[in-house]
Order: C-alpha cells, then structure tokens, then sequence
C-alpha cells in the first residue's frame, strides 16, 4: 500500500468525475436523466450543469495532485473530504426518498467507506516520504 499504488488508483478514480462531470454538464440532457424524462426545468437544468462543472473541476484536482500525491495532504484532504460529504448527501436521499439504480449504491459505498480509507492511505504515504 505504497504511493505507486496510491498513484495509480487515483488517476484511475479521477477519470469518473472528470468523464462524468462532463456528462453531466449537458443537464437534462445528460443520458441518465434523458432517459428517466426528467423535466427540463430551468433550476434543475442550471443545477445539474454546475454540479457537472464543479465534478469536472474536482477529477482535474485529483489528476494534478497525483505527481506529488506524498506532499499534497490539504488537497487530498479536501478533495476526499467533498467526495465524502457527497456520499452523506447521497445516503440522506437513500433514507428520505429511496434507493437509486444500483450503480449509484456503489457509488455511496465508495464515497462513505472509500474516502476516509484514501485519506487514511495518504497520510501513510505522506508519513512515510518524510522519514
């Protein structure tokens, strides 16, 4: 559980925010919600372009961090932190409105058990490139 590891599973964890970030800056339009007849409402539609942008903007994040992954604690942090503050989010539609397809339980999983661990396995790395 090394910084190689590290490294490349988070690279490869960037990908899904920024090629779904992407996605979803097309709002309504975006496959997903095409495909459930979300309505094109001009609020959700503004909403979903932004979350798109701001997902976008955080994968980008966790790409530039990966050369240097030992000595970008704050920003590991902060990223990892956001993604787990999603996944609270997440959970809090599972209990108040009911669960999402299944790819979306995964989702939250990774975002409520896999945040704290990747925070966790940073801090190891980060720890043992200072000694």
């Amino acid at each position: 559980m090394g910084k190689r590891p590290l490294q490349i599973l988070t690279a490869l964890l960037a990908l899904v925010p920024i090629l779904t970030g992407i996605i979803t800056m097309l709002g309504v339009s975006d496959p997903l919600y095409a495909s459930a007849g979300v309505p094109a409402l001009p609020v959700l539609d503004s909403n979903l372009r932004f979350f798109g942008g701001f997902w976008l903007g955080l994968g980008l994040a966790l790409l530039w961090l990966v050369p240097r992954i030992e000595s970008q604690s704050v920003l590991f942090r902060a990223v990892w932190g956001g993604i787990f503050l999603g996944g609270v989010g997440r959970l809090l539609s599972i209990l108040l409105i009911g669960a999402p397809p299944i790819p979306f339980i995964g989702f939250t999983a990774l975002e409520l058990i896999g945040a704290p661990l990747f925070i966790w396995w940073q801090h190891r790395v980060a720890t043992a490139a200072r000694t």
